[in-house]
């Protein structure tokens, strides 16, 4: 198949697209801005990572976010007519729990940006209810590895701070908080198995996440990879704080997933070869 991937340079997107051309796809970068029309070339289906995506950056801005999440979708959507098309949304779009959620749990977005998601999901069932497209949206939990850049994410910003790129972190709270962790190779696996799974007039959604970890469990395991120790700043818990946001990925395994660089030690690993310090060279700058 001939797919668009919007963000096709990004952190996610890259590995899409490497992803998409192991499995036999021609992927087509799309340089189009997409708070205008959008002229779609000749494809067979979409993969949509475009998107403004930091929670805390959302409060302070919460316009743009929908400005970008939603209505570059309805720029998308409005170009396509029975074509395949895949959205990256978020975990964070559900009402945090104890239990792991699936993707019947209840949704609650906490943020601007999450809920910019779920709008952006409702539209897309719809679009594919109507018969106009083939719709799947994947939940992303939390992408790791793969030498990201992205420092606000916590094994990004542990591992640079062992290798010196970073003078510290803060953690608040007890360092108890669970997240679920993916590689970011295992993502880009997901949309594949997705998108080859995806029929016209038909809506899926699929979590995709794989390794629960606390953040204690991220300095420990940082620690134990890298042989440094993590500076850390403790700080009071936020209130409201969430504690718990862990995927249940039975869905998507059962169409054929399968995780395989997603356990914590090699995330860390792998991040770490990306971020470590040249020998000889002393700490990166």
């Amino acid at each position: 198949m001939r797919v668009l991937v919007t963000g096709a340079t990004g952190y996610v997107g890259s590995a899409v697209v490497r992803e998409l051309r192991v499995h036999g796809h021609e992927p087509v970068p799309s340089l189009q801005r997409l708070s205008e029309p959008f002229e779609l070339p000749d494809v067979d289906a979409v993969i949509h990572l475009a998107a403004v995506a930091r929670v805390r950056e959302s409060f302070l801005d919460p316009v743009s976010y929908y400005e970008t999440n939603v209505s570059g979708t309805l720029n998308i959507l409005k170009a396509l007519k029975g074509q395949r098309f895949l959205l990256a949304s978020t975990g964070t779009v559900y009402r945090p729990s104890d239990a792991p959620l699936t993707e019947d749990s209840v949704r609650e977005p906490s943020s601007p940006y999450s809920a910019s998601k779920a709008a952006a999901e409702d539209l897309v069932a719809w679009a594919a209810r109507s018969g106009q497209v083939g719709a799947t949206t994947l939940r992303l939990f939390n992408v790791a590895g793969g030498g990201d850049m992205d420092t606000t994410r916590v094994i990004t910003r542990a591992v640079a701070c062992a290798a010196g790129t970073l003078p510290g972190m803060e953690v608040y709270g007890d360092g108890g908080a669970v997240r679920d962790f993916v590689h970011v190779r295992d993502v880009a696996a997901a949309f594949v198995v997705a998108l080859e799974a995806c029929e016209v007039g038909t809506s899926s959604v699929y979590n995709v996440g794989c390794t629960p970890a606390s953040v204690r469990d991220v300095l420990d395991t940082v620690s134990l990879i890298t042989g440094r120790a993590v500076d850390v700043s403790w700080k009071p818990a936020v209130p409201g704080e969430i504690r718990s946001l862990r995927a249940d990925a039975s869905r998507l395994r059962a169409l054929g997933w399968e995780p395989r660089r997603s356990a914590l030690e090699e995330i860390v690993r792998d991040q770490w070869s990306a971020s470590a310090p040249v020998p000889g060279r002393g700490p990166s700058r």
